[in-house]
C-alpha cells in the first residue's frame, strides 16, 4: 500500500488540532461539543464542562488579544508603559514635581507616538523562495522578493512570518494534559493555566520570523530580504500571514500591515542523530533486480550475453538488433542478483502522556533512514495510520529524503493496532533480509509482538525509546527519551543478534 500525501497527512493533523478535534462551530466548536462532565471519581477532572468552556473561551480570546498588542508595542513602548506606571504610583503617594515632570513627559510621548503610527502606509506584494526541507531545531533562511505597489517612497520598515495560530481547540485543552500537573496545587489544576500554556509551546511551529534587514524602496520599487525561523516541531508548516512592520519616529508603537504574498509550505524533517557504524541482522537474498532496477522497474539484472529466444521469456529482454542481423529472435540473458531489503518499523501507538516518547521514536526512526546505505540496499518504512503504510526508498526507487518526509507527517494512532502492524510485516517477510523494530516505550503487549515476528521467521533488532531506565530483562536496545544523542552513540555494532521467540 502507498502512504498518504505527507501534506494530506499534516493538513488533517492541522485542521483537527485548530479545529478542537474534529469539532464545528465558533473557535474550534466551543458552543457544539458536549464534553463528558467530571465526576466525583475522577481526580484528574476538577473542573465541569461548562468551567472547562469558560477556561478556553478565556484563554483563547486573550492569548489572541496578547498577540496582537505584543506586535503592535515597541520594546521602547513597554519602557514607557512602565514609566507611566511608576510615576503615577509615586504620583499618588508623594506628589513631586519631578514626578509629574516624569510622568508628563512619557504621557506625552505616548500621545505624539500614537497619532505618528497611524499615518505608517505600505502596499506592498511579494514571493517567498522556500527551501524544500527544513529540520527540527535548526535556523533556516530565505528569501522574500519584495514589490512597492503603493504610490509612496517606503523607509524604516521590516518584514515578519507570522506562525500558524498554535492555540489549542476545546477538546485537546479538556482531555491533554500537562506532564506533571497532578502534582500541581488545586488552584494550578483547576484554572489549568499552565496547562494552556504547555499547550502552546507544544504546537509552536518555529521562533524567528522576522528580517534584520530594513526595507527601503521607491514607489514600484523592487527590492530582497531574508527572514530566518528556527522551527520548533516536524511537519508541513503553511506559511500565509507575511506582515511588514511599520514602526513610528520614537519606536515606540508599529502598525503590522498584511503583506500580498502567495501561500507557501515548509516541510520540516524530524531531527536527525548521528549513529556508530551499524550491522543489521541476516543476509542478502534474491531480489528481482539488479543494476538497472535505478533505471526500471521488472525483471533485471546484470547483463552477461546474448542468447537465443526461449518461450516464456520476457519480450522486454529481446535484442531488436540481433534479431535484425540474424533473423531469429535473440535475448540479453542477465544474471540473478542478491541484495538485502530491511524494514524500518515504527511504533505509532504510544501509551497516554508519552507525546514526547513518541517524538523521539519518530527522530530515532529518522536517524536510521538517513543512515543506512539505500544505494546497495532497499529498505520499507512500516507504520500505521488510519490503515497500514509501506514506503520504499533505495535502488533508484526513491531516495531515502521520501522516508524522511513521510516522518515528518506521522501522527500517533488513538489506539494500538500491533497485530495490523504484524500482519503487515509478515506479509513480506519473504522479502526482508531482516526488520529494525522502533517501539515508542516497551510492554507486554510490545514483546508479544516481537514474539510473533520471530515466530514468523523475521529477523529482529528492537530500539526501545523510553523515559528513564531501561526495564529488567528488555530484549532490545534502550534509549532514554531526551538522551537520543548519547544512546545512539553507544548502539553496538552488530544489532540484534539474538531475535528467537524465548529472547522476547
Amino acid at each position: 500500500m502507498s502512504p498518504e500525501p505527507t501534506a494530506d497527512l499534516a493538513s488533517r493533523s492541522d485542521r483537527s488540532s485548530r479545529d478542537g478535534g474534529g469539532e464545528s462551530g465558533r473557535y474550534g466548536g466551543l458552543w457544539t461539543r458536549r464534553l463528558k462532565p467530571a465526576t466525583a471519581a475522577d481526580p484528574h477532572a476538577p473542573h465541569s464542562a461548562a468551567f472547562l468552556r469558560l477556561l478556553h473561551f478565556s484563554y483563547f480570546h486573550s492569548s489572541s488579544g496578547g498577540h496582537f498588542f505584543l506586535r503592535r508595542v515597541c520594546p521602547a513602548g513597554f519602557g514607557l508603559g512602565a514609566v507611566l506606571l511608576l510615576g503615577g504610583i509615586l504620583g499618588l503617594g508623594q506628589p513631586r514635581e519631578s514626578v509629574f515632570e516624569l510622568f508628563s513627559l512619557a504621557f506625552g510621548m505616548g500621545l505624539l507616538g500614537l497619532p505618528l503610527v497611524l499615518l505608517r502606509r505600505a502596499a506592498l506584494s511579494a514571493r517567498r523562495e522556500i527551501p524544500r526541507h527544513a529540520t527540527v531545531g535548526e535556523p533556516i533562511r530565505y528569501s522574500v522578493h519584495v514589490k512597492n505597489i503603493g504610490r509612496r517612497r517606503l523607509r524604516r520598515a521590516w518584514l515578519a512570518e507570522s506562525a500558524p495560530d498554535a492555540r489549542p481547540g476545546l477538546a485537546e485543552f479538556s482531555l491533554q494534559r500537562e506532564p506533571g500537573e497532578d502534582e500541581r496545587n488545586r488552584f494550578d489544576r483547576s484554572f489549568a493555566y499552565y496547562r494552556w500554556q504547555w499547550l502552546l509551546e507544544r504546537k509552536r511551529w518555529f521562533t524567528g520570523g522576522d528580517s534584520p534587514d530594513e526595507l527601503r524602496l521607491a514607489a514600484g520599487g523592487h527590492g530582497q530580504v531574508t527572514i530566518e525561523l528556527t522551527p520548533l516541531r516536524r511537519g508541513v508548516i503553511r506559511l500565509t500571514d507575511l506582515r511588514v512592520l511599520l514602526p513610528d519616529p520614537l519606536s515606540l508603537f508599529q502598525r503590522c500591515r498584511k503583506v500580498s504574498a502567495p501561500a507557501a509550505t515548509l516541510t520540516v524533517l524530524p531531527r536527525r542523530y548521528p549513529l556508530p557504524p551499524i550491522e543489521l541482522p541476516g543476509s542478502a537474498r534474491f531480489q528481482i533486480g539488479g543494476e538497472m532496477t535505478g533505471n526500471a522497474i521488472g525483471n533485471s539484472g546484470e547483463f552477461v550475453g546474448l542468447r537465443d529466444y526461449r518461450p516464456g521469456d520476457p519480450l522486454r529482454q529481446i535484442h531488436w538488433k540481433s534479431w535484425a542481423r540474424t533473423g531469429r529472435p535473440i535475448v540479453k540473458e542477465l544474471e540473478d542478483t542478491f541484495y538485502p531489503r530491511y524494514g524500518l518499523v515504527l511504533d505509532t501507538f504510544p501509551n497516554d502522556g508519552a507525546g514526547a516518547v513518541f517524538e523521539d521514536a519518530v527522530a530515532v526512526a529518522a536517524s536510521f533512514a538517513a543512515t543506512i546505505d539505500t544505494r546497495e540496499s532497499l529498505l520499507d518504512l512500516m507504520f500505521i495510520k488510519d490503515q497500514a503504510h509501506v514506503v520504499t526508498a533505495g535502488r533508484g526507487l526513491a531516495r531515502a529524503e521520501k522516508l524522511l518526509e513521510v516522518l515528518a507527517a506521522v501522527e500517533p494512532e488513538p489506539r494500538p493496532g500491533f497485530d495490523v502492524l504484524a500482519r503487515l510485516v509478515l506479509r513480506h517477510r519473504d522479502e526482508l533480509t531482516s526488520c529494525l523494530v522502533v517501539f515508542a516505550g516497551w510492554d507486554d503487549t510490545r514483546a508479544g509482538f516481537m514474539r510473533r515476528l520471530a515466530r514468523g521467521g523475521v529477523s529482529c533488532a528492537a530500539i526501545v525509546v523510553g523515559s528513564g531506565s531501561a526495564p529488567a530483562g528488555l530484549p532490545g536496545h534502550w534509549v532514554e527519551c531526551g538522551h537520543l544523542a548519547r544512546d545512539l552513540r553507544r548502539l553496538p555494532i552488530r544489532l540484534g543478534k539474538d531475535s528467537s521467540p524465548r529472547s522476547f
